[in-house]
């Protein structure tokens, strides 16, 4: 058997790099038995059939999940939002780093056509930089147009399986053809009508960049929290999870409950109203999911 990861999925086929070369790979009947869907990122064993395609045997446990785009063991993410085309958002940037922070996958926030807005837009992005850089994030603010930013991401992809996310049209895919123009991945317009880009990316890949792997992922606008239990959530806001055993109640939800440490560092102002305000959104709405049998 040989040992070997998964970097492209495409209709029931799977392109496996290992140090033998790479190979086209079918998965075993019995993992549809046993409800195993090999993903890209998955680390494998495999039989060679022949010196170009082969039986993945098995999938090894992995370290994280994602569900959309559907990836595994990623280590690390960069939420590309832009600044403008599409209009930014706090609401969708937070979705996406509690989701990242519910599989352990670290974040950086990437914020493009910082070109393309005026001095009074750039003074509050550069608030929003210092608001989110506060609670422990790093935060690049970026124009596509110069390359400044490139040699700082092709470092942080090193050794890494990182994944790109963010809407359609932040710029993705522009992003990494400036960092290896070789790769040629097909870029959308934004559609006026929609006001968000067309979906370009059409499969899951990893790609190898600096001796890493980047996945360049379908862009979408949503992401709901299937696995995020309520009690759960404030876990996940890294300014919220240090103050949980201040609360009186265990189990404080820091929504209707007094005494709550959460909601006495909001009325402080220690904790961004703005985060405050998206963590009962999405309190909501996993409460108000429906159960799963």
């Amino acid at each position: 058997m040989v040992e070997g990861t998964i970097i492209k999925s495409l209709s029931g086929f799977y392109t496996v790099t290992s140090d033998e070369g790479i190979f086209i790979c079918k998965g075993r009947g019995v993992f549809r038995n046993q409800k195993i869907t090999p993903l890209v990122g998955d680390e494998v064993l495999f039989n060679k059939i022949d010196d170009d395609s082969g039986y993945i045997i098995e999938v090894k446990q992995r370290e994280n999940e994602l569900i959309r785009p559907p990836i595994a063991n990623v280590s690390q993410a960069v939420v590309v939002m832009s600044a403008i085309e599409p209009a930014f958002s706090h609401l969708l940037l937070d979705r996406f780093l509690i989701s990242l922070e519910s599989e352990k996958i670290k974040p950086l926030i990437v914020i493009t056509k910082m070109d393309l807005i005026d001095a009074q837009l750039m003074d509050e992005f550069y608030t929003y930089q210092q608001q989110y850089e506060a609670i422990g994030y790093y935060v690049k603010l970026v124009s596509l147009k110069d390359e400044q930013w490139i040699p700082f991401l092709k470092e942080y992809f090193k050794e890494e399986i990182t994944v790109l996310t963010g809407q359609s049209g932040v710029g993705k895919s522009t992003m990494l053809n400036r960092i290896n123009p070789d790769l040629a991945i097909k870029t959308g317009e934004i559609s006026s009508s929609l006001g968000r880009g067309k979906h370009t990316t059409r499969h899951v890949e990893l790609i190898e960049i600096n001796e890493g792997y980047v996945a360049d992922t379908p862009g979408f606008s949503s992401l709901e929290f299937t696995k995020i239990e309520p009690e759960q959530l404030s876990q996940y806001f890294r300014e919220m999870k240090e103050l949980i055993p201040y609360c009186k109640f265990r189990g404080c939800l820091h929504d209707k409950e007094p005494k709550c440490a959460v909601k006495k560092a909001v009325e402080d102002g220690e904790i961004l109203s703005s985060r405050y305000k998206n963590y009962l959104t999405f309190l909501q709405e996993i409460q108000s999911r429906k159960p799963r049998y």
